[in-house]
């Protein structure tokens, strides 16, 4: 079971206050839930009964637009929250779906049990109050990112996410994608996103070993779309 206490994710909001006094009794209501790579455990539209927490492994949060089109509208990775919006607050429904991208492991609390949690302990109410804050910046972010940007700059802004989001690892980003979900991820079809991928490789910009990317010269791709300066932070 993940332990909250010996947790090494500190920039969980749980793990931040897991020594006081007042959580202990909570986190014995937490449970842990398994999920093998692809399993979907966020279903949109289904009742939302609690939050979750990455506590290790990758995952990608969707939602259906127009023609049930799916869009990726952010990551998750150790350490942060999925389904808050649902899981937290007054929707009564997800808003979202949640699918694992490898072998995940999460920390699962009862919408009830976190709102006694943070009636309890104003440090952590106030911790989440700047987590919202900070999701309704990077969400206004991402719609002038759609609308403001071009296919390649956004493919561009997608991979420069992943680089400073998951980090990389003998020169391979540390998240392995698929063309689909970058397509789904910068707002455009997985052709469009094949072709600027064989570009940027043409390029000597990036690097390809099979589904796995690497970014040669970050500093190249970050000038390309410095124009856009609400992108490089992101």
């Amino acid at each position: 079971m993940a332990n909250c206490i010996t947790c090494e994710n500190t920039n969980c909001l749980i793990k931040k206050n897991s020594k006081d006094p007042n959580i202990l009794s909570f986190l014995n209501k937490k449970h842990t839930i398994k999920c093998k790579k692809s399993q979907q455990f966020i279903m949109e539209g289904t009742p939302a009964h609690g939050l979750f927490f990455a506590f290790k492994g990758k995952v990608k949060v969707l939602k259906t637009g127009v023609d049930d089109r799916e869009q990726i509208v952010r990551f998750a990775k150790d350490g942060e929250i999925i389904g808050h919006r649902g899981g937290f607050g007054s929707s009564k429904y997800y808003s979202i779906s949640a699918q694992a991208l490898e072998n995940t492991t999460l920390c699962y609390f009862a919408k009830e049990d976190l709102k006694n949690i943070l009636l309890a302990i104003p440090r952590l109410t106030f911790e989440f109050m700047l987590f919202y804050a900070d999701e309704l910046s990077e969400s206004e972010t991402r719609v002038r990112k759609l609308t403001q940007m071009s296919v390649r700059e956004r493919v561009i802004d997608s991979l420069l996410h992943m680089e400073n989001k998951f980090g990389s690892s003998d020169g391979l980003l540390s998240i392995t994608l698929s063309r689909k979900d970058y397509a789904d991820y910068s707002g455009t079809t997985e052709e469009q996103v094949i072709r600027t991928l064989s570009a940027l490789k043409k390029e000597k910009l990036l690097l390809a070993e099979g589904r796995r990317l690497g970014i040669l010269n970050a500093g190249a791709l970050k000038a390309e779309i410095s124009k856009h300066t609400f992108s490089l932070n992101s």
